[in-house]
């Protein structure tokens, strides 16, 4: 999995004010949890743009005031009206040490269905995956090819080398639906078989 680095500085003062007042200041309250020490520290907002506002996931390299740590973003809150970051939540990671993380999907291929006039509906943009760093790719791949009109593909039919899928097994992942494309084009199809049935028929009798 690909990594971001990210350079931090310790909070020593906690509670309601400070963290206003760090907010002003335009920079994060953020938590590192994992180990035996909770660790709060602050980051510029504009820093951590580019590892929020993306589809992709990361392996973040924090640098807290010279010690530099692995983690991944566990959980972060946005203000109501401004959208402003307001806190972030990391876990810290080892080369050793389990853990989870959401991965993007990434749908390979373009399904029969779609090529009948179907249309692709992801229905989850991201898997929910436990295991180790050294396992973790950028994407979940899923061939999608073999999909025709009304079928779908399930949690239970993706696998993932080395990793533990922890979404719900029966939660779809992706579904072919109908269009009135792919209807007319299925009533249109009918037509011309009855026709060349009834074409047949009539010739039989002459």
């Amino acid at each position: 999995m690909d990594t971001i680095q990210l350079k931090a500085t310790k909070r020593t003062a906690l509670g309601k004010k400070a963290t206003k007042a760090v907010r002003r200041s335009e920079m994060v309250p953020c938590v590192l949890y994992g180990e035996k020490e909770i660790i709060h520290f602050q980051i510029e907002e504009k820093k951590v743009k580019n590892l929020v506002y993306t589809p992709n996931v990361y392996i973040v390299q924090l640098d807290i005031d010279g010690t530099e740590v692995e983690a991944v973003m566990q959980d972060i809150q946005f203000h109501p009206v401004t959208d402003h970051i307001l806190h972030m939540d990391f876990y810290q990671i080892n080369d050793e040490k389990t853990f989870k993380i959401a991965i993007p999907v990434e749908l390979q291929g373009v399904a029969e269905g779609v090529k009948a006039g179907g249309q692709m509906q992801l229905m989850q943009r991201k898997l929910k995956v436990k295991g180790l760093k050294k396992d973790l790719p950028n994407t979940i791949a899923i061939n999608v090819e073999h999909l025709i009109i009304g079928k779908v593909i399930k949690v239970s039919d993706v696998k993932v080398d080395n990793l533990q899928l922890l979404n719900a097994k029966d939660s779809i992942v992706c579904a072919v639906k109908a269009t009135r494309k792919a209807v007319s084009l299925s009533n249109q199809t009918e037509e011309t078989d009855d026709a060349t049935e009834e074409g047949a028929e009539e010739a039989g009798k002459e």
